[in-house]
Order: structure tokens, then C-alpha cells, then sequence
């Protein structure tokens, strides 16, 4: 019995610990200029999964990815759409493919996606938070997995 109570303290200690570790909340986020103040989930999906174009004032939105294989845009896509970034990938290549949509435009770091989205009052990305500067504005979090 005791050792039963032994891996339940431990198990939901490595529990709390890994959550702690891992988990950085992920934020959606604009220029500071832009004229949106919140987006709900449904209408980042659109934007992300290229169904819209544009913002809900209609703005043109370009929306921008980091780099394939990275843990942020693995975790972003599982939070977003529940997909893994082999799932979006085939997504991609579909509507690729059949002419309808063109992905997100792709940055090889977060620092480099800041520093894009500063230039761009148009563009939205997701940066885990503690790449957040005042140059960008929070328009949805995603708490940490």
C-alpha cells in the first residue's frame, strides 16, 4: 500500500514538473498598429488554415509559420487543429495543389518572426511568450500543453 502511495506522490510530481518545463503559453499576435484587438480561435484556424485572407475588418492578413520541425510549430498546429505538422504538411500540399490557398510564409526562427511582424502591420504569427516585445499585440493565447 505505501508503495502504491509512493509512484502516485511521485507520478503527479513529474506530472507538475513536466508541465512546468515544457509548457510555455503560445501567443497569436499582430503588429502593435494593427486595428484587431481579439480573435477568437475559430476565426485563427481560418487565417492559419487559409480559408480567410483577411482579418474580420478586412485587412488583409498574411499570416507567417516558423520553420518545419520546430517544437513551437508542432505544439502551435496540436493547439490550433489538433494536427500533427506531418498532417499539416499533406494539408498544404492539397490545397497546393489544387490552386485554392497558399500556406503561411515561413521564418527559420522566432526572433526573425518578430522582427517580420514589426515591419508588417498586416502580419499574424504565433511566438511563444517570452519573445513578446511591445512592438507586437496579443490577440489570442493558447495556454501551454
Amino acid at each position: 500500500m505505501k508503495s502504491l502511495q509512493r509512484c502516485l506522490i511521485l507520478l503527479f510530481g513529474l506530472c507538475i514538473i513536466g508541465q512546468w518545463v515544457h509548457g510555455e503559453e503560445l501567443l497569436v499576435v499582430v503588429h502593435k498598429d494593427n486595428g484587431i484587438e481579439q480573435l477568437t480561435k475559430a476565426q485563427v484556424v481560418d487565417i492559419f488554415m487559409g480559408r480567410y485572407i483577411t482579418f474580420p475588418n478586412g485587412q488583409k492578413a498574411k499570416a507567417y509559420d516558423l520553420a518545419p520541425k520546430s517544437n513551437d510549430k508542432a505544439q502551435f498546429y496540436k493547439l490550433l487543429v489538433n494536427r500533427s505538422e506531418a498532417q499539416i504538411n499533406a494539408y498544404w500540399a492539397r490545397l497546393l495543389f489544387s490552386g485554392r490557398s497558399s500556406p503561411p510564409v515561413t521564418v527559420d526562427s522566432p526572433e526573425r518572426l518578430v522582427e517580420a511582424l514589426a515591419q508588417s502591420p498586416q502580419g499574424i504569427a504565433y511566438i511563444p511568450s517570452h519573445y513578446m516585445t511591445d512592438k507586437l499585440k496579443v490577440v489570442y493565447r493558447f495556454e501551454a500543453l
